[in-house]
């Protein structure tokens, strides 16, 4: 527990106001470090001379704004900045030692021959005729031909799409934001698992909408806690990962798939299911679309299974709401790119995506395996996926572990960059396997955590001043 006594007395207004300032900025200069555990309400009132009520407002205040996280019978401890949470600092990311394990990506095997793949694609691109209408602006949506072979990579995820009610973004976030865009408007509710891809919390600021964490088990989202909030708050829509949910990795079962379908169903609340790394495992449950068509909008796309820089993003929608979504692929980037879309499509159709598919999973695999040896995991029941969810031993802290890593060379992303709300956080981090560039380099990062796991937190610097 730190000794801290914020200074107040340039501050006006509010007590409760004025110490949950001064605790944002201390934070901010580093006084406080992450995964500090702050004095008790008691200890901080006798030393600041105010009531234990006012302190306790002033941490209701600094979770509200995401500056701390309570735990009962734990305490009340710093989070780190929202800008370092799934960023490394710039001074790391420059070192040229850093393992930045990071960035969710798919893994690079030695002689994975993408690049001579694509160098082969091209070449034939560039035999045809046709070529220059790749330099045109395609119909509404996509042309035909792509909006068929995403229709195609849509349909081996288990949904019966069409071409007509399949649409091309340009990778799955421009999908996310051509939905929502379209489909919500500012102070519209959004729920979303209590832990989630921080693109959503991104784009949910951008568009001025609300959103709501939403209780989870080892299973993903609880049907319970779905329920209650659409009776109680009428949700207009859920945002949910049920395959490999990002950062947990949980597989939503078929039967609660239906379960969730059955709820928005009932309360007429639209799903926006995004299932980027779907295709990863070689069996899954169909996709939670699949149980209410009418009322889901379904996100796919290439990136994430494939090649990063492929982006392609693919949204298969009811058709009521297809010209709506469209317009707000026009009114953001226009189109994607055809000559991407050209090359997405090709590959889905000569066969070449499932061939790197299958490489990308046989990598995964092997990452996975190495992981478990390293870091002494055994639950050999879990699903091949790009990264793991490393639960922390106590009495480390997911932001202290997560800034520790980072001062011996080693990125990864703590808990509070996925979190909706004000909930108990797990002492976890997201490591992702497929960002190192080979296993060599992913066995140096995962030692480096290893070693952490092992030790005990270096105790918390005592800040400076009053």
């Amino acid at each position: 527990m730190t000794s801290w006594v914020p200074d107040l007395r340039q501050r006006k207004g509010p007590r409760y106001l004025a110490i949950a300032a001064a605790l944002s900025d201390d934070a901010d200069a580093g006084r406080l470090a992450p995964g500090a555990r702050l004095p008790t309400h008691r200890q901080l009132a006798d030393r600041l001379g105010v009531t234990v009520g006012t302190v306790t407002r002033a941490y209701a205040e600094a979770a509200r704004r995401s500056l701390v996280s309570g735990e009962v019978g734990r305490g009340t401890f710093v989070r780190a900045p929202v800008t370092r949470l799934s960023l490394v600092a710039s001074s790391v990311r420059d070192r040229a030692d850093l393992i930045d394990l990071s960035p969710n990506l798919p893994p690079s095997a030695h002689g994975d021959g993408e690049a001579a793949t694509l160098a082969r694609t091209l070449k034939a691109l560039s035999r045809r005729k046709d070529l220059g209408r790749l330099l045109a602006y395609p119909p509404e949506g996509g042309a035909r031909a792509h909006r068929a072979a995403g229709a195609e990579w849509v349909g081996r995820s288990g949904l019966k799409a069409t071409a007509e009610r399949t649409l091309v973004s340009s990778g799955s976030q421009h999908g996310m934001t051509a939905v929502f865009a379209a489909l919500l408007g500012p102070g519209d509710l959004v729920v979303a698992e209590a832990l989630t891809y921080p693109g959503m919390k991104t784009l949910a600021g951008l568009l001025s909408l609300r959103l709501e964490g939403l209780g989870m088990d080892d299973q993903g989202l609880r049907p319970d806690a779905f329920a209650a909030a659409c009776r109680a708050r009428r949700p207009k829509a859920l945002y949910c990962v049920p395959t490999l949910q990002n950062p947990t990795t949980s597989v939503m079962p078929e039967e609660r798939r239906r379960e969730i379908a059955a709820i928005a169903r009932e309360h007429g609340v639209l799903i926006v299911e995004d299932d980027v790394h779907g295709r990863i495992p070689e069996k899954a449950p169909r996709p939670l679309s699949a149980f209410a068509p009418e009322l889901s909008v379904y996100l796919t796309g290439t990136s994430k299974v494939l090649a990063p820089g492929l982006r392609i993003g693919f949204i298969a929608a009811p058709e009521a709401l297809v010209p709506r979504i469209a317009a707000a692929i026009r009114g953001t980037t226009w189109m994607a790119a055809p000559l991407m879309a050209e090359i997405a499509a090709s590959w889905i159709a000569d066969g070449t995506a499932e061939s790197i598919l299958k490489r990308k999973r046989k990598e995964a695999a092997a990452r996975l395996r190495l992981a478990d040896r390293i870091l002494g995991r055994s639950d050999r029941a879990r699903p091949v996926a790009y990264h793991l969810w490393l639960q922390l031993p106590k009495p480390w802290r997911s932001e202290s572990f997560a800034e520790a890593a980072r001062q011996r060379g080693v990125a990864v992303t703590p808990a509070p960059a996925f979190a909706v709300g004000r909930g108990v956080l797990p002492d976890a981090v997201r490591v992702c396997l497929g960002a190192a560039r080979d296993r060599a380099q992913l066995e140096r990062g995962l030692r480096v955590l290893a070693l952490l796991l092992a030790a005990a937190p270096e105790p918390t610097p005592l800040p400076s001043g009053p």
